[in-house]
């Protein structure tokens, strides 16, 4: 084994075994993107002297006895939306085609206390406004698209390039890559971690999170990312717990509720019995599970985007007024519409909102987690980014795939994405997992318990195996 294939777990204790040296590990990470990178084209920018050089001093802190603990020598990615001081933070814009900022973002500065080393920064979807990442292939099969808008975080990770990679996520973009490129991608509570230094798709929706090989990974980055940061206007000052205690605890007598209405709607019948079988397995483990009825299910997409646009174009009023040229036609577009919103039916979408978060929260009264698709599909054509249902219907992946990740946004609730298998093509299939409020240590348990019991989490994408 290659120590690119390792996780973030199994490099860390190798680094601290004295059997992998940070440097080590960063050079076969760098090699691996040499090699894949004109396949899938995860990175807007690949920072390697810089990583040689932060992973040379990681190992001899390291070895003088100075861990910073787990993270410490692990390569990280780093999505193009996340600030980064003296590295050019485009956002895949010409828009911020120059901006380099002069200060890191929090999570950024948070992952550097911690020892990571960043490799470069990941392609997103042009200000994160969209879901297919148009630079960007799935290396599960190049001819299809990673999902997005971090699609080249999960690239990236599914291939091998990195260990982690942080995501964004306002309608469903750490979750949704992960699931069409097999990773783990966690989006935590509204407020648990800060999004200061991070371009914003929509304040109110915006989350930051990891994509991880497997839970445990996820859960100590989630451990250096989590805390009060009066920077983030949403931030909440509350205490973090260890994500990682009590992760293989089990899921005896847990509640697991099990949708029987909206998340069961246009769903391809391979995701659909993936997260079936899910479901009973986690029954024989000793879960419990309980029908539930979705709240508001038919004023959920109206909501999300009815939020969404005017949030996105009221950020990007400034740059639209004065360079709108240098923005993609298709997210240029957007932002139009968005600003044709009125002021009352944006007010009307946070009056749902309020109401879609209260019926959640009587839901939750029953149950512990929630389990469902994280999309309703495998990953689309790259060149044709639709789904076409069997009865005729055709949808777009952006409408496809957000509809199945919105709640989670407008609830604020934390979710977990985590592989449940492979469709007959072999491409990776997800499921998330929903939990009540700061309740990530359920959510991470459930997960951790089936990717125990399976053996879905944790591989890399061969690509040889993929067209060209």
């Amino acid at each position: 084994m290659e120590p690119y294939e390792l996780s973030l777990t199994e490099a860390s204790n190798a680094i601290s075994a004295g059997d992998l040296s940070p440097l080590e590990l960063t050079e076969s990470a760098l090699d691996r993107i040499a090699a894949v990178e004109p396949q899938i084209h995860a990175f807007a920018a690949v920072t390697a002297d810089a990583a040689m050089a932060q992973a040379k001093k990681a190992g001899e802190e390291i070895a003088a006895g100075r861990s910073r603990g787990p993270l410490h020598g692990i390569p990280l990615g780093v999505k193009d939306l996340y600030n980064t001081a003296g590295i050019a933070t485009t956002s895949s814009s010409r828009v911020r085609e120059h901006f380099i900022p002069e200060t890191d973002s929090a999570a950024v500065t948070a992952l550097s206390e911690a020892g990571m080393v960043l490799v470069g920064k990941t392609h997103t979807h042009e200000f994160a406004f969209g879901v297919v990442t148009p630079t960007t292939r799935n290396p599960w099969d190049v001819s299809t698209s990673p999902g997005g808008s971090s699609g080249g975080s999960g690239a990236a990770v599914a291939s091998g390039s990195c260990l982690v990679a942080l995501g964004s996520d306002t309608g469903g973009s750490i979750r949704i890559p992960a699931a069409l490129c097999g990773t783990v991608g966690l989006k935590p509570t509204y407020g648990r971690a800060s999004r200061f230094g991070v371009a914003s798709l929509s304040w109110s929706l915006d989350h930051v999170g990891p994509l991880t090989r497997n839970v445990t990974d996820a859960a100590l980055v989630l451990n250096a990312m989590a805390g009060y940061d009066s920077r983030d206007p949403a931030s909440v000052n509350m205490p973090v717990p260890d994500f990682t205690a009590g992760l293989e605890r089990g899921v005896k007598g847990l509640r697991i509720g099990i949708p029987v209405n909206f998340y069961t709607d246009r769903v391809d019948p391979e995701v659909a019995a993936a997260v079936s079988g899910a479901a009973t397995l986690l029954e024989g483990l000793g879960a419990e599970l309980v029908e539930v009825l979705i709240p508001r299910a038919e004023s959920i997409q109206a909501a999300e985007w009815g939020i969404l646009m005017p949030e996105a174009s009221a950020y990007h009023r400034h740059a639209m007024r004065t360079n709108p040229d240098l923005y993609t036609p298709e997210v240029r577009a957007l932002l139009e519409v968005g600003e044709t919103i009125l002021a009352t039916d944006y007010i009307d979408a946070l009056r749902m909102r309020q109401l879609i978060k209260q019926g959640w929260e009587e839901m939750f009264a029953d149950i512990d987690v929630l389990i469902a698709p994280s999309v309703p599909a495998p990953a689309v054509a790259a060149d044709d980014p639709q789904i076409y249902w069997p009865d005729g219907t055709v949808e777009t992946a952006t409408d496809a795939m957000v509809r199945m990740s919105a709640p989670g946004n407008l609830t604020g609730l934390p979710a977990v994405s985590v592989p449940c298998g492979f469709s007959s093509a072999g491409l990776p299939l997800g499921m998330q997992i929903i939990g009540g409020p700061f309740e990530e240590s359920a959510i991470l348990t459930v997960a951790r318990t089936y990717e125990l019991a399976t053996d879905y989490v944790g591989r890399i994408a061969d690509l040889s195996r993929t067209p060209a």
